[in-house]
């Protein structure tokens, strides 16, 4: 997969301050003030930053966490994983593999078939609808 490379000042052009925020500077969005919390549409969810396909809305679950929750990327190659010690926790962080953008965190305590708990803010995902 090619890789997007664009500098900081490119990125703040192409995204909202709010998307910025998050895919750059790996913050994270308010629980329950998502966009995608509660979608249930068809279809399948891109990276906000480059449009990488991420995950698809037959993964995706109600966790109850307040974010969108999915039990497993579309592809292999969608997504990168990297050990996160931020906040004084140990967490699994996951980026968008395209563009390297920060999308939230992987826990192990999902439904089967996979066991995981994608943890994605909705700032970092644009939705295109199934047709």
């Amino acid at each position: 997969m090619a890789k997007i490379k664009k500098t900081e000042e490119e990125w703040r052009e192409s995204l909202t301050e709010e998307q910025y925020r998050i895919l750059r500077e790996k913050g994270t969005e308010r629980p329950f003030s998502g966009d995608y919390v509660d979608n249930k549409i068809q279809g399948m969810y891109v990276c906000a930053g480059c449009g990488n396909e991420l995950f698809q809305s037959e993964t995706k679950f109600d966790s109850g966490s307040g974010w969108p929750s999915f039990y497993k990327p579309f592809s292999e190659q969608s997504t990168e994983e990297s050990a996160d010690s931020s906040h004084g926790m140990q967490r699994v962080e996951v980026m968008c593999n395209k563009c390297g953008g920060h999308l939230g965190h992987v826990f192990p305590d999902g439904p089967q078939p996979s066991g995981l708990r994608y943890c994605i803010n909705s700032e970092s995902l644009n939705f295109k609808k199934k047709k």
